[in-house]
């Protein structure tokens, strides 16, 4: 503070000091302490029309006033703020005392400056009683002395303190010369199960946008029909026959399969080569529809129908739907409270919407699809019988990536081609040993899984083909898909014995290691997780043998 005025209930000054002592400064106070019953004085405000912009905090009882003056530069933060807004003494109160975020200030030498009403309540401390002493004599596990030192903000830690753990945040606080001049300690949270509910709901919510995503990425392809789903293999060649059969008919479909083999891929071709192709198709994550919006996010609602609710109501899903597809994607992960209302929309097509009592009808083409085994969930109980027969009229088991590993050379070299042009670079092509390679893996991702390791080992790739090597890189053979993984795959042998396959492909990856660190056998060894006596002997049956 760089002055201080004290006026009497009259308004005459009876203590001045600083910049406190200016008689401009003096008027204006005491023409707003003597007009303080038709305008209050608020708690703290700012003055602009003097040389200097000054910041005055006012404390004032019936019998007197004080006001606290500060100069300030206009640029500061805190000037305007409080030139600004006419009940910043009010907000500030507010967030020094707020129960739900509750503060303690320590100054440089950590000492308990200031604890709020509710922590002093909480440690059965009387008003004040804690100020003046060391934050760690008052404050249990307290690290505002450990932030005093380093400068660092410490956000988001647990705190035990008399039995109890709560997430709080601690701040150090610095002047203009950036020295640290105190800290604060702020509860977050009142327990960690608060945190792990939100933290939960917005694992949901990451989930659901990452979903949609997904689908309005896949909306920009041009080609959604039997050409999006790629591969000539027998079930490959199989699954596009039965759609071709499947989608002139208006009738349900539930695609099956493991995640990642492309239901979404299979469940746009059977729309768009369907008779409702002109109709958008809308897509809703089953596993993501929350019991609680179940019925808005399906049926839609009226205006008024619930707080926050648009005042123009919404429509829902179904009547998005009408007259188009309505993909249902992740049907075996719907909650049973949520089956029973889907039921009876599916039954006759009609609905209401939520807050309204006229009944609307849609009229769309269910497809669903799932991971799941729906033998064990109807046996369990966990997926209701009358439901799983409205939704598959028709079925299609689409294949795993395990089941058709000869597409993966036009698999890969299609991400490529995308990945390439995603980016604007140039077209990268892949070695036949690490075709070998990724024909030798179990890919319990399937095809998404694929991509993903196909476009890892591009960016790891330093020359124009990607070997081996690369997704060594990219961290796929250090991790499923170690060497040891590859001796006990399950591929099929193409040409000979199980074991000859094996030893090919061994003698493949040697061949490439060796390659990428430029004959240095330490190095190859290591990178391969093999000894340097095995490598040997594989290099002298390698060099000895004519199919080598």
């Amino acid at each position: 503070m760089r002055g201080v005025v004290v006026l009497d209930a009259s308004g005459e000054v009876r203590f001045a000091s600083g910049i406190g002592s200016d008689s401009r400064l003096l008027r204006d106070l005491s023409k707003r302490w003597a007009a303080r019953a038709l305008r209050p004085i608020p708690a703290c405000f700012a003055l602009e029309h003097l040389d200097e912009p000054l910041s005055v905090l006012h404390v004032a009882t019936p019998e007197a006033a004080c006001f606290l003056v500060s100069r300030h530069d206009e640029a500061d933060p805190l000037f305007k703020f409080v030139a600004s807004v006419d009940f910043a003494g009010d907000i500030l109160r507010h967030l020094i005392t707020n129960p739900y975020g509750a503060i303690n200030v320590v100054d440089a030498q950590g000492t308990l400056r200031y604890m709020s009403p509710v922590h002093e309540k909480f440690f059965k401390l009387s008003r004040g009683e804690g100020v003046g002493r060391p934050a760690r004599e008052v404050i249990e596990n307290t690290r505002l002395d450990t932030v005093l030192r380093s400068g660092k903000a410490e956000i988001g830690q647990t705190q035990e303190m008399h039995g109890t753990t709560r997430v709080v945040s601690r701040t150090p606080i610095f002047d203009r010369q950036r020295r640290v001049v105190g800290a604060i300690g702020q509860v977050m949270f009142k327990s960690p199960d608060a945190l792990q509910k939100m933290s939960a709901e917005i694992s949901r919510l990451r989930k659901e946008v990452n979903f949609y995503r997904r689908e309005l990425s896949s909306m920009d392809r041009p080609n959604r029909g039997l050409d999006a789903i790629i591969g000539d293999s027998e079930p490959v060649a199989r699954l596009k026959e039965q759609i071709v059969k499947i989608a002139p008919l208006d009738v349900p479909v539930l695609l099956l399969g493991e995640s990642g083999v492309g239901k979404d891929v299979v469940a746009h071709a059977i729309h768009m080569l369907g008779p409702r192709a002109s109709d958008p198709m809308v897509v809703i994550n089953a596993a993501a529809l929350p019991v609680s919006l179940v019925e808005s996010e399906l049926f839609g609602y009226e205006s008024g129908a619930f707080t926050g609710a648009d005042r123009k109501g919404r429509p829902g899903k179904f009547e998005q739907a009408n007259g188009g597809s309505l993909f249902l994607d992740e049907i075996g992960d719907m909650p049973l409270e949520v089956q029973v209302k889907l039921l009876r929309t599916l039954q006759d097509g009609t609905f209401q919407r939520v807050g309204g009592e006229s009944l609307h009808r849609s009229n769309f083409r269910l497809i669903s699809a799932s991971n799941r085994d729906f033998h064990q969930m109807l046996d369990s109980g966990a997926f209701r019988l009358d439901l799983f027969y409205r939704i598959s009229a028709v079925t299609l088991r689409l294949p795993s990536l395990r089941e058709r590993l000869e597409d993966i050379p036009v698999l890969a070299g299609t991400f490529l081609k995308q990945f390439a042009d995603r980016h604007g670079l140039p077209v990268k092509e892949i070695e036949p040993a690490a075709l070998r390679f990724l024909q030798s893996l179990p890919w319990p991702g399937n095809v998404r899984q694929l991509q993903h390791a196909i476009e890892r080992a591009a960016i790891f790739c330093d020359g124009d083909a990607i070997r081996v090597a690369d997704f060594e890189m990219a961290g796929e053979a250090r991790g499923a898909y170690h060497l040891d993984t590859v001796r006990v795959a399950t591929a099929a042998p193409r040409d000979g014995s199980m074991k000859e396959v094996k030893d090919r492909m061994e003698a493949d990856l040697i061949v490439d290691y060796l390659q990428r660190y430029h004959g240095n056998k330490k190095k190859a060894a290591e990178a391969l997780g093999i000894s340097r006596s095995y490598l040997y002997k594989r290099l002298a049956e390698i060099n000895g043998s004519p199919d080598q």
